[in-house]
């Protein structure tokens, strides 16, 4: 030591004696901090909402021009937003006029956003500048480190100088503004690193024993600096915004350990202080995320659940375009659910939406598919319904009853059986097929309010014929009896329909009648028979069913007919065989007797044939 330090240094080591035995301050426990805190110079705020999406594009760009563009990720997000906001807008107008013009929700396509591709590769360009920046904080992190760790070590030899005890404590006031002038580090490493700084701060205060006034003093302006963090942190106390505060009270944090030592009787107070305030925000901080945890979770079961219902939708299989639309309602309105719903955790988040939206997109894939592949159906069945409703049209003018109404009823029996038709001419279609339909039966209706009236006149007419027939007497006179009889079949035949209720009973009573009549007159077997076929031919067709039951009955007499004349041929030929066999005219004789009653059934079934179409063509 040069021989001009040596009165200072004396007199400095007397003034120790008066101080204590050690001034250096205890160490604030480490408080928690965010994973990550980057310096973030405040940027104004700017509303977005009135720009369009070109002026969107070009702010986004000029901040990419920028050289502190990190410190405009707020702006780049609320820039996104916006821009998507309009963009989605705009496609639901689209979709919205598409739809009202008549067309189909799965064909829509909406127009492509000439700025869309602009503002993805401008995004793509500031995630690349903000990842190289991130790349490159680190970097300076650690190189931070280091030369913090070269002022610890700078610290560390002072206490071994020969200097001046004013000198040195100049070179140790030099070392911590170089400490604070040194940037941010690595969050893991910055414990150790304060706890080493603060370390060899204390073994330097206690090597130097610097005088109590020096101390004293710079110890109350240490005390005024923290007493303004404290009062700092508190405001921060009824911040709203739990993630501003806490990151806010990050940087006093940093603030505190950068200032040094206090008065030791204020020391322990004043840290309280500032610690409750600490714990009352990093509580609410843990707090908001523990939240937001179980709302998350709560979201993802909710999701979960709609996935589950989405998977069973997409494995169904409609058959028609009915249950077709039924189930793609259904999955829409999932969707508008899924809107409803916040948030899955982070590790989940991507994987539920995936599952969701290919549960979606498979329903849709086969939507489509079938479709596809049932137009050219569609197309054919609005023909064929076209045709019906030709023919509907051409019957709607007829006074045929029965037979129209018939023959409406089998078209529009057909009409069920033709599936569905393209749905922009399904309402139309209907409409004249129904109209023609309508047109046809309003006037049947119309024409059978005054034939009820004549039904039952018939009626009355029917029960005063049967009992004129069940107070006729059989006389002596066979033909005239019969002729008698004849006529009353006649005078029936006249008489027309009778109310729909009434006619199986009146009708089964007048057989029983006439029936009886025949029964008692005296002539031979088959002219007996063919009167009460006659009778019952007629019975039949006032019957329900009427002409089928006749058409059963003509059938099955041409069909014994056709077996009696193919047993005729038989026994011909069964005559030339026995011809030629000894001691045979016991079994001719027998084969010509068969042989004629084979031509009486004939006649007589050929009589009845022709009596039903006789009554067939009168009607």
């Amino acid at each position: 030591m040069e021989p001009k330090d040596l009165n200072n240094s004396n007199e400095e080591l007397k003034n120790q004696e008066e101080m204590t035995d050690s001034t250096a301050e205890k160490i604030e426990p480490e408080v928690e901090t965010s994973e990550e805190t980057v310096e973030e110079t405040t940027v104004e705020p700017v509303d977005y909402s009135e720009y369009s999406e070109v002026e969107l594009v070009n702010a986004l760009r000029e901040i990419l021009d920028k050289a502190d563009i990190f410190n405009y990720r707020s702006h780049v997000e609320d820039i996104k937003n916006e821009f998507y906001k309009k963009h989605w807008a705009t496609i639901n107008d689209q979709k919205k006029v598409f739809l009202e013009a008549g067309g189909a929700e799965e064909e829509f396509k909406p127009e492509t956003n000439p700025y869309e591709s602009d503002i993805r590769k401008s995004l793509q360009k500031f995630r690349t500048r903000k990842a190289e920046f991130t790349k490159q904080l680190e970097a300076e992190k650690e190189d931070n480190l280091k030369q913090k760790y070269e002022v610890i070590e700078a610290i560390k030899n002072l206490v071994n100088g020969k200097e001046s005890i004013n000198k040195t404590f100049q070179e140790f006031r030099d070392l911590q503004d170089k400490w604070r002038e040194i940037g941010p580090v690595p969050q893991a490493k910055l414990k150790d690193l304060w706890d080493t700084y603060h370390h060899h701060v204390e073994n330097f205060y206690d090597f130097i024993k610097i005088n109590r006034e020096l101390r004293d003093l710079d110890l109350k302006r240490n005390m005024e600096h923290k007493i303004k963090l404290c009062e700092r942190a508190e405001e921060l106390l009824v911040e709203s915004n739990v993630l501003k505060a806490f990151q806010t009270l990050q940087k006093l944090h940093e603030q505190w350990r950068e200032i040094g030592p206090v008065p030791r009787e204020d020391k322990d107070d004043l840290w309280e202080r500032f610690k409750a305030a600490t714990s009352t925000i990093n509580k609410k901080h843990q707090d908001f995320f523990e939240n937001r945890k179980k709302d998350q979770n709560q979201n993802l079961e909710a999701k979960t659940e709609l996935c589950v219902k989405a998977e069973e939708i997409a494995t169904c299989e409609p058959k028609s375009h009915k249950e077709w639309d039924q189930k793609a309602q259904e999955l829409v309105e999932l969707q508008q659910v899924w809107r409803t719903i916040g948030f899955a955790p982070k590790k989940f988040n991507t994987e539920i939406y995936t599952r969701f939206r290919k549960a979606c997109d498979e329903f849709f894939d086969r939507k489509r598919k079938f479709y596809s592949k049932t137009k050219e159906e569609l197309v054919n069945n609005l023909q064929l319904k076209l045709d019906l409703c030709v023919q509907a049209e051409a019957l709607k003018d007829s006074e045929d009853w029965k037979k129209t109404t018939d023959e409406l009823i089998r078209i529009q029996k057909r009409w069920k059986e033709i599936g569905p038709v393209p749905r922009r001419q399904s309402d139309t279609i209907w409409k004249r097929f129904r109209a023609a339909c309508d047109a046809f039966f309003d006037r049947k209706k119309e024409f059978y309010k005054d034939v009820d009236k004549k039904y039952d006149e018939n009626l009355k007419l029917k029960e005063e014929l049967i009992a004129e027939i069940v107070a006729f007497e059989l006389g002596e006179d066979e033909k005239a009896d019969l002729e008698a009889l004849k006529e009353f079949q006649r005078r029936w035949s006249t008489i027309g329909h009778v109310p729909f209720r009434q006619k199986d009973a009146i009708q089964n009573k007048y057989r029983d009648a006439i029936n009886s009549k025949f029964q008692d007159l005296r002539i031979d077997e088959r002219n007996r028979d063919m009167e009460r076929f006659k009778s019952k031919i007629e019975g039949l067709s006032e019957s329900n069913s009427g002409n089928r039951k006749i058409d059963h009955e003509r059938d099955k007499y041409m069909n014994k007919l056709k077996q009696l004349e193919n047993d005729l041929v038989l026994l011909d030929n069964n005559i030339g065989f026995f011809a030629n066999t000894k001691n045979a005219e016991s079994l001719i004789a027998d084969v010509h007797r068969r042989i004629e009653r084979t031509k009486e059934q004939i006649a007589t079934l050929k009589q009845k044939i022709r009596l039903i179409d006789k009554l067939d063509d009168e009607e």
